[in-house]
């Protein structure tokens, strides 16, 4: 009861703060397995695309949270578990474990994912290049819908290093589903990929 009573006021806050504008240019929001994948820029992107999604469709999407920065405290490793449901990622990689292995169970349990391809924040104007972890997805699993989405604004609401967001509308631009073709390699389907958020910043 307290987590969908803090989720219900985070959303209205976010919605408040942001307008959490949700544009489907490219696909309606429909409640089937899918992987968002944008940009990162702000730790708020999370919170971003989460409030962005009807509730029909957050309900069944987990997004996908660094582990060594969202359980630093216990409210963001309550907020991040409770409220968002969200698949803690290792960043310092272990020789011995597969950084996919929560994501690749989340799946097989049916959850769809928001995911962060970078793998990082970035500071510029365009996302850095996506890391491998998206096409290994899309390998495994060739059922799930592939959803592109571009994050405007975001950085301006909760620049690095602050913890007090500043009001500015910002808006989460959803594109056409697209899929790894037969034969494809690695570095086409992750720059096409790319390519595919990137498009929406225009939207």
């Amino acid at each position: 009861m307290l987590a969908k009573l803090t989720g219900l006021l985070l959303l209205a806050l976010v919605r408040l703060l942001t307008g959490a504008q949700a544009r489907w240019v490219g696909c309606p929001p429909k409640a089937e397995q899918r992987i968002y994948f944008a940009n990162h820029q702000s730790h708020a992107d999370l919170v971003m695309i989460w409030a962005a999604l009807p509730a029909e469709l957050r309900a069944i999407t987990r997004p996908i949270a660094a582990r060594d920065y969202w359980t630093k405290t216990r409210f963001r490793q309550w907020i991040t578990t409770e409220v968002f449901h969200a698949v803690y990622v290792e960043r310092e990689r272990r020789s011995d474990e597969d950084p996919l292995a929560p994501l690749i169970q989340a799946l097989e349990n049916g959850d769809s994912l928001i995911l962060f391809p970078e793998g990082t924040r970035g500071h510029g104007e365009e996302p850095q290049p996506f890391k491998a972890g998206l096409y290994n997805l899309a390998l495994k699993f060739p059922d799930v819908v592939l959803v592109p989405a571009w994050i405007a604004n975001v950085q301006r609401l909760m620049p690095k290093g602050e913890v007090v967001p500043v009001p500015v509308l910002c808006s989460v631009s959803f594109g056409a589903p697209i899929r790894l073709e037969p034969g494809e390699d690695r570095h086409a389907f992750l720059a096409r990929a790319r390519e595919a958020v990137l498009a929406l910043r225009e939207v």
